[in-house]
């Protein structure tokens, strides 16, 4: 069952400012810019970890990872 709470944006066992690890590639990333654009999967390697900085609409994440911030479904995420 997925877990929601409206006042820390806690939805599937994610919360802002948890740590997580993408557990597999998506096709291709797009950034949590103010303006996205799509860029190539190969910025983030499958391992590596960030921290989530917001919920987006969708089911999507920002995450903050070593070559920028990207938006991300949880199927890609796990917590650290």
């Amino acid at each position: 069952m997925s877990k929601s709470s409206v006042g820390d944006f806690s939805v599937n066992g994610f919360s802002v400012g948890d740590r997580v690890r993408l557990i597999s590639a998506p096709p291709y990333v797009k950034t949590a810019d103010p303006m996205p654009t799509l860029r190539s999967a190969e910025l983030i390697a499958v391992g590596e970890e960030g921290t989530i900085l917001d919920r987006r609409p969708g089911n999507y994440w920002s995450v903050r990872f070593a070559n920028g911030a990207f938006l991300l479904d949880s199927q890609y995420l796990e917590r650290v």
